[in-house]
């Protein structure tokens, strides 16, 4: 986004000033409306902490640099973008295209074909409707941040309260940062799989794609969007080269394998997986416009981030596919495949000999771009967890969680398909039962009051949760019966063919939507709120 349309300058003197007054004690009244936060007794933790005040210094620090210093606050009107632009719309558009034209969503679509033995055509009506499906959920989420300018999980507060909010919270971050240790994985195998003789292994390129992510996420939303904004350019070259190289090796005519039964299990299992991929950016969709003004047309920011994670998750998803596809007819690709996913996209380039490598180089580092997004909301998305996480400044809790996806990533590099078909479709599960209690929540309860965006960090205003709770408990179950994984099948699941069909996203949503309307009139009745 360009200047003056674009986020307001961090290091602007009104952030300043906000610094300011946060490394200072605070001695004027509270006033009515004021956020609840713990107060500072004389001789008090949070009075004679020493480490409270580093953290204020530190925080101020990070303004004087010119690096984003706000955590979960609400974002005022005043301090949003001063108007809307055609490029401020663009920018929707291009963020999601940057974030999903990667590589993972490639080795994502090679599952079907790979691992399920659908057919190129199974694999791609699957995967593109799958992704349909899921990005409409995250579309419509991205909505809610011009609208309320609260980060996505302290919006879900109002839905779930303030106490159950926080497993959604940890969820999320087991997801991001699950997100996180994938991207690594993969850019690592490209990486290594590209260098001479194999002398860079697929940890140093874990550890190179986990620094870069680090230090972009750092330094804030405004250099987040500045490189999304133009990020996806390389990769839509590149990409398209791989679809030219490789193409005389799709497998277009074999079909899917097994008997009916196990091909329908097969088809609507790849179909669940390719939802969660997409539905996953629900959790953290609206922290990527809480700058955007108040106005902000909800169609249109709908529609311009539908298409971006549309068009990106079609042409990724179409590739992976059809370099799999090509794995059981062509011996150099069964090779690299078993080398790992990584290594078969380099073998796609490989007729291009030095130029294919810089391709797949371009292709490893465009997983940058994927992997900023869940390493900024993680570091938001921890200070939800309570009032002394809030403390600690997002840059911190940034390199926290890269730490923890690093390590992850280099402990679990060789199980990368497992990670996927086990990881993916379990996130997927809860997202489903969460986005079904804000839907109703939304439609059902708050048709007429709407929201009072100054109650996000009040726990006295908010709903106690408990029929939220006991709804996401109940879609859990429903989860458990229906699911299909490879360490687990559900008695229901198992039911339908050789390996069962993954209904549990469907269930979980089906169940959560009847028992939490009765649910919550209860709730209503006997606490009021």
């Amino acid at each position: 986004m360009s200047s003056p349309q674009t986020v307001p300058t961090i290091g602007s003197p009104y952030e300043k000033e906000i610094s300011r007054i946060r490394s200072t004690e605070d001695t004027s009244p509270p006033t009515e409306n004021a956020e609840k936060r713990p107060q500072r007794q004389p001789g008090g933790p949070f009075a004679s902490s020493r480490m409270a005040t580093y953290l204020r210094r530190f925080e101020q620090q990070l303004v004087e640099y010119n690096l984003e210093a706000r955590g979960i606050e609400r974002v005022q009107e005043h301090e949003r973008m001063s108007k809307l632009t055609w490029v401020s719309y663009l920018q929707a558009f291009l963020l999601w295209v940057s974030i999903n034209l990667a590589a993972n969503n490639i080795t994502l679509g090679m599952l079907g074909p790979a691992t399920y033995g659908l057919s190129f055509l199974d694999s791609a009506l699957c995967g593109v409707f799958g992704a349909l499906v899921g990005a409409i959920a995250s579309s419509w989420m991205a909505t809610w941040g011009p609208l309320s300018g609260i980060r996505t999980m302290a919006f879900g507060r109002y839905s779930m309260g303030w106490w159950p909010s926080k497993l959604i919270v940890i969820l999320n971050l087991i997801q991001m940062l699950g997100y996180g240790l994938i991207d690594c994985v993969v850019g690592g195998q490209i990486l290594s799989a590209v260098s001479p003789h194999g002398h860079m292994t697929v940890a140093v390129g874990i550890v190179i794609i986990a620094i870069i992510s680090w230090v972009i996420a750092t330094f804030g939303i405004q250099i987040f969007h500045y490189y999304e904004r133009f990020a996806f350019l390389p990769q839509l070259i590149v990409i398209c080269i791989l679809f030219g190289m490789s193409g005389t090796k799709y497998d277009l005519s074999t079909p899917s394998t097994g008997d009916a039964r196990t091909v329908a299990g097969n088809r609507l299992s790849f179909f669940s997986l390719c939802l969660s991929a997409a539905i996953t950016y629900a959790p953290l969709a609206a922290d990527f416009f809480v700058y955007y003004p108040q106005n902000t047309s909800k169609r249109s920011l709908f529609f311009l981030s539908l298409g971006g994670l549309m068009i990106s998750f079609t042409m990724a998803f179409l590739c992976g596919i059809g370099l799999a596809s090509g794995i059981t007819s062509d011996p150099a690709y069964s090779r690299a495949y078993t080398d790992g996913a990584g290594a078969l996209i380099v073998e796609g380039f490989s007729p291009l000999n030095g130029f294919g490598k810089f391709c797949a180089v371009v292709v490893a580092l465009g997983l940058i771009a994927n992997t900023i997004p869940p390493t900024y909301s993680a570091g938001v998305d921890f200070q939800i967890l309570g009032r002394y996480a809030e403390k600690v400044p997002r840059a911190i809790w940034n390199a926290i969680g890269v730490i923890i996806y690093t390590v992850c990533a280099l402990a679990g590099r060789s199980n990368l398909s497992d990670i996927f078909t086990n990881f993916l479709a379990l996130m997927g599960y809860w997202v489903a039962i969460w986005i079904a209690i804000i839907l109703e929540d939304r439609f059902i309860f708050r048709a007429r009051s709407g929201y009072n965006w100054h109650a996000w960090n009040d726990p006295s205003k908010l709903p106690l949760g408990i029929s939220a709770f006991i709804a996401f408990l109940i879609g859990w179950a429903g989860a458990i019966l229906c699911m299909a994984q490879v360490w687990y099948i559900g008695p229901l699941a198992r039911l339908v063919g050789e390996y069962g069909a993954d209904m549990g996203t469907y269930v979980a949503f089906s169940w959560t939507c009847v028992v939490y309307p009765p649910l919550r009139y209860v709730e209503l009745r006997y606490f009021g709120r």
